[in-house]
């Protein structure tokens, strides 16, 4: 039988078994006698679980080992990676980084709910870190580290649909009154074309198509090709913004020469200002959404516009159309 000694003082025993080389410490064993016992004993559960006998062993991963995995897999698949990476932090708080992942049962991911309340966290937000712990889990899955997704016994919280939040035409005036200069067209672009904030900042005059007075987008949250067109408005503010030989950036920071990253103080100081609560930036492209559907645009054109990948998405703007949808039943 293939058993040593080792310098350390240890046995180690190794063997092949219909191909597969195992070399192993023989754990607790003192003298050659009790290496041997226990290389005769993992020669036998191989042999058992090469016939499907036995299970197969699954290797002990542990939770931080699981989410660097699940990290790489967002890092190229999804655009918001970063968030991913930043509920790390708390995911490993919470569960211990060393704990092997097959310990982690649903009742613990119950209690994690509880610890993100806690903490203050909405039930939005809770429900999303329980997103990516399953799909943590559905990785383990499927490389079979585990048998069963441990998040398919736990409920997320349910969410109300709450009401949209859009800019009426008296708060867009006092909203563009507070603006810093740099900032308006910005908003204006935000209220012509419903492009989120980061397409937007990151905008490019290769982008913009005078000609056929269109915006070609092809980088966004749904990996889509979008044909933005321009309005009179959106084409006289390009056209008031365009040199001869631009290029690059269309909103550049003077000081920096790079364009905007971050907007969010000057943003919020705008709407302290002007006197405007509860809303976001984002809550632009819902006005867009929300004003084409009080002037009777198609839904289905709505939807193309804003780049939605399903109509049930866009049907949520009809919830300000009671004056269109009065009349459509008074035919009636």
């Amino acid at each position: 039988m293939s058993v040593y000694q080792g310098k350390n003082g240890k046995w180690y025993c190794s063997f092949q078994i219909n191909g597969e080389r195992k070399h192993l410490l023989c754990h607790g064993a003192t003298t050659r006698k009790e290496a041997e016992q226990f290389e005769t004993s993992k020669k036998f559960n191989l042999i058992q679980q090469q016939s499907g006998a036995i299970p197969l062993e699954t290797p002990n991963i542990t939770l931080s080992q699981l989410l660097h995995m699940e990290v790489k897999y967002a890092r190229l698949n999804k655009k918001s990676y970063k968030t991913d990476e930043c509920r790390i932090k708390p995911i490993k708080t919470f569960f211990g980084a060393n704990t092997y992942i097959k310990d982690i049962k649903p009742e613990k991911i119950e209690a994690f709910k509880t610890y993100l309340l806690q903490a203050g966290r909405s039930r939005t937000t809770v429900n999303r870190y329980l997103e990516q712990l399953s799909k943590c889990f559905s990785i383990a899955v499927e490389n079979e580290y585990l048998k069963k997704n441990p998040c398919k016994s736990v409920k997320k919280f349910p969410i109300k649909n709450t009401t949209i939040r859009y800019l009426n035409k008296e708060e867009e005036y006092r909203l563009m009154k507070k603006l810093p200069e740099y900032l308006k067209p910005i908003v204006i672009t935000a209220l012509n074309t419903g492009l989120r904030k980061s397409n937007i900042l990151q905008l490019m005059w290769e982008q913009v198509n005078f000609e056929l007075k269109h915006i070609e987008i092809l980088e966004n949250k749904g990996n889509k090709h979008l044909i933005i067109p321009l309005n009179k408005k959106m084409l006289e503010l390009l056209r008031e913004l365009h040199y001869e030989g631009a290029k690059g950036h269309i909103f550049v920071n003077p000081k920096t020469g790079t364009y905007y990253k971050d907007i969010k103080k000057a943003w919020h100081s705008a709407l302290k200002e002007a006197g405007i609560e509860n809303f976001r930036f984002h809550d632009l492209r819902h006005t867009v959404g929300t004003r084409m559907a009080v002037n009777n645009v198609p839904i289905h054109i709505i939807k193309t516009v804003l780049g939605h990948s399903e109509i049930k998405t866009t049907m949520r703007y009809l919830h300000s159309t009671s004056q269109s949808l009065l009349s459509a039943v008074e035919v009636l």
